[in-house]
C-alpha cells in the first residue's frame, strides 16, 4: 500500500459543544436465567476535533459501547446524544436518519453489499447519505471522488472487485471507505486497522485524521498500540467499567 501524504487536523476545537455524548450508559444481556452487565455506568464526551481510542481486553464492553453510540442498540440505562439531540430511545427510523446524516460506522462484520463492486458500495453509501455519488469524502476543503478515497486506502486496484474476492485487510479498508463516505461528523470504527501491516496501519491513520471534519470526532475501538498512541486520548474499559 502506498503512503499518502495527508494533512492532519489541529487539536480539538475550543468553545464548541460536544459532538457525541454518552451519559451513564448501562447495558445488560440475558444469559440463562440471569443477566450479565456488558456496560456499567459509562459516560463519555467527545469534543470537536478529537480522536479517541477505546481499549480493553476482549469482553470488556468495547463493541457494545460502539453499538450504543451509533444508535444500533439502545442502553438499558442512560442516554446517547448526538450534536445536542438525543439519539437513544428514539424510533428506529429516527435513529437511522440521524445515523445516516451524521455517523459513519465500521463494525467487525463487513457491511458491504456482495452483489456490488467496491466502488458501487461507496457510491451507494453516498446516495444513502444524499451526497453527490461522484464526491465520496472531504479532505479539508477538498472533496474526494470515490476512486480517490479508495486510492488513499490503497485499494484502487480492487475498485471493480466484489467483496467476496477481497482479502481480510482489503475488506476492512473497503468497509472503512464506505464508513467515510459523505464526510460524516462522527466516525465509529471497531478495529479499523485489523489484518493490515504496520505501514498500511500508518496510512489508514493518516487518512482517518485527514478526512474527518475539523469539527467532527472519531472513536476507534482497538487492540493496536499504534492506534492508541495516535489518539488524542484513551478510554479504557475493564469488565464494562471505565478506568
Amino acid at each position: 500500500m502506498r503512503t499518502t501524504r495527508l494533512a492532519r487536523h489541529a487539536a480539538p476545537v475550543a468553545g464548541s459543544g460536544p459532538v457525541l455524548e454518552a451519559r451513564g450508559l448501562h447495558r445488560f444481556y440475558r444469559r440463562g436465567d440471569g443477566e450479565v452487565a456488558a456496560l456499567k455506568d459509562v459516560s463519555l464526551t467527545l469534543s470537536p476535533g478529537e480522536m479517541v481510542a477505546v481499549v480493553g481486553p476482549s469482553g470488556s464492553g468495547k463493541s457494545t459501547l460502539l453499538n450504543l453510540l451509533a444508535g444500533l442498540d439502545d442502553p438499558d440505562g442512560g442516554s446517547v446524544w448526538l450534536h445536542g439531540q438525543r439519539l437513544s430511545h428514539r424510533s428506529p427510523g429516527v435513529q437511522a436518519r440521524m445515523r445516516g446524516a451524521r455517523i459513519g460506522v465500521l463494525t467487525q462484520s463487513s457491511g458491504l453489499v456482495e452483489h456490488l463492486s467496491v466502488r458501487a458500495n461507496v457510491e451507494l453509501a453516498a446516495a444513502l447519505r444524499r451526497v453527490d455519488r461522484r464526491q465520496s469524502a472531504r479532505l479539508g476543503e477538498v472533496v474526494l471522488a470515490p476512486d480517490e478515497l479508495l486510492a488513499g486506502l490503497g485499494i484502487e486496484n480492487q475498485a471493480a472487485a466484489r467483496p467476496s474476492t477481497l482479502s481480510g485487510g482489503e475488506t476492512a479498508r473497503a468497509s472503512l471507505a464506505v464508513a467515510l463516505t459523505g464526510g460524516p461528523t462522527v466516525l465509529l470504527a471497531d478495529e479499523p486497522t485489523a489484518e493490515v501491516s504496520s505501514s498500511e496501519e500508518a496510512s489508514i491513520l493518516d487518512l482517518l485524521r485527514a478526512v474527518r471534519p475539523a469539527d467532527g470526532v472519531a472513536l476507534l475501538v482497538t487492540h493496536s498500540r499504534a492506534v492508541a498512541a495516535a489518539a488524542d486520548r484513551i478510554v479504557e474499559l475493564v469488565d464494562g467499567r471505565q478506568r
